[in-house]
């Protein structure tokens, strides 16, 4: 696999979760993702994004446009150092939120990627890595 681009974004306000909307959508155009495609990755990017900066406390997102073999694709690696997720399995179920949205974040974000990773524990944060495929 070869990394064609990669950048590297802080999230740490809203203006950050602005910044890694942009950025995936320009990096998902240019890897010639239709339309429907950059809409499923911007809009998982940006409930990650906003995860991370919300109940993370803030933290990072490696962004990777990526070629392997005759596929190409864009990996978003969300991490940070908050407080983790007590129950995985609870936080992926539709409805469940520790805020004040509809707890559709995770799950959604999972429905909307080809690819989807999450690690967490109490006390030592949480990483989220989604891949689309064009």
């Amino acid at each position: 696999m070869a990394v064609l681009r990669e950048e590297t974004l802080a999230i740490h306000s809203d203006a950050d979760v602005v910044r890694v909307r942009q950025m995936t959508r320009e990096l998902a155009v240019a890897l010639g993702f239709r339309l429907v495609d950059q809409t499923k990755i911007v809009t998982a990017a940006s409930e990650l994004a906003r995860n991370t900066f919300v109940h993370g406390g803030g933290g990072v997102v490696l962004l990777e446009a990526f070629e392997d073999g005759a596929r190409r694709g864009l990996r978003l690696t969300f991490t940070d150092k908050g407080p983790g997720i007590a129950d995985v399995g609870r936080a992926l179920a539709d409805g469940y939120t520790t805020g004040s949205g509809l707890g559709l974040g995770l799950g959604g974000a999972k429905r909307l990627s080809n690819e989807f990773e999450l690690s967490s524990a109490p006390g030592q944060g949480t990483r989220v890595r989604i891949a689309r495929w064009v």
